[in-house]
């Protein structure tokens, strides 16, 4: 039953079908394990549909191998996972967590498709060596925010395994 682990496509938000064809079970599944395990919280957009982010993605594809490939019950998956995200790097593997690739800063596709047919017909923009060095450390400074809020839900995380 052992598998190597689906190629997460660099996307920042995955729809619920999406994250059930890449782990490979059925989005009942999915909805139950969110009630099981507080470290699986996809959002909910506003027409209340679950938005998965990547995180998200690997927790499923994480429990589902606590589950079926490692046998785990529930409550002992839920024991090992807690242990995982109190002390990374000690889940038996003996090596630390590889850190996540830098988040793409592109536009997600739905705007994308919506500004492409402007993007083809308007020429680049020419931007001053003084400009560009200023976009550089503002992505630089993005994607510090974006590091400081994956630091903040996994505390966020970690204080609500600590509750149960």
């Amino acid at each position: 039953m052992s598998q190597a682990s689906p190629a997460i496509p660099q996307k920042l938000f995955f729809k619920i079908g999406e994250v059930c064809e890449l782990a490979g079970v059925q989005a009942h599944v999915l909805r139950y394990w969110e009630t099981e395990f507080p470290m699986l919280a996809p959002q909910k957009n506003r027409a209340g549909q679950r938005t998965y982010r990547r995180k998200d993605v690997e927790m499923a594809l994480r429990i589902k191998k606590l589950l079926y490939d490692e046998q785990y019950t529930i409550a002992g998956a839920k024991k090992k996972l807690a242990s995982e995200l109190r002390s990374p790097g000690r889940d038996g593997s003996g090596a630390a967590p590889a850190k996540a690739p830098l988040r793409s800063l592109q536009p997600p596709p739905s705007l994308a498709a919506r500004f492409s047919s402007t993007r083809q017909t308007a020429a680049p923009p020419k931007f001053t060596d003084e400009q560009r060095g200023s976009l550089r450390q503002i992505a630089h400074q993005l994607r510090e925010i974006l590091d400081l809020l994956d630091e903040g839900d996994a505390e966020l995380e970690a204080m609500r395994s600590k509750k149960k």
